[in-house]
């Protein structure tokens, strides 16, 4: 199985020492509007903040994972080049539809060089 490097287990120290890397690698959630039972809801996921990641040949990111814990919920690929051979946030809106009470929102970023990098977990609470 692959390592999965998770940016709430990187300390303090490589954080600052290795900043651009654990960035561009770094899946980072965000939740637009309220979770509705039954609703759509937009989950939109994006690879770093600050620093932006290769879109070469033989090293770009060829995926972005949601899932709720331990259940995906919805994967998109990527091939080479898709961004035009430029460095770039790979970024991607996920149309889920909540069932139950609460979501422990999670994603998973493959980069083709570096491994999968986890995000923090968003937990979403789910109105009636």
């Amino acid at each position: 199985m692959p390592t999965i490097h998770k940016y709430e287990d990187i300390s303090q120290i490589d954080r600052e020492a290795k900043r651009d890397l654990i960035d561009r690698h770094s899946p980072f959630i965000t939740v637009k509007g309220e979770a509705k039972k039954g609703e759509i809801l937009e989950v939109h996921v994006q690879l770093g903040q600050e620093y932006t990641h290769p879109d070469d040949f033989d090293h770009y990111i060829e995926s972005i994972t949601l899932f709720d814990g331990e259940t995906k919920l919805a994967m998109t690929t990527f091939v080479p080049g898709t961004f035009g051979n430029e460095k770039s946030h790979a970024q991607v809106t996920f149309f889920i539809r909540p069932m139950k009470k609460k979501l422990n929102l999670i994603a998973h970023g493959y980069c083709t060089k570096h491994g999968i990098w986890e995000s923090t977990p968003v937990e979403v609470e789910v109105a009636e």
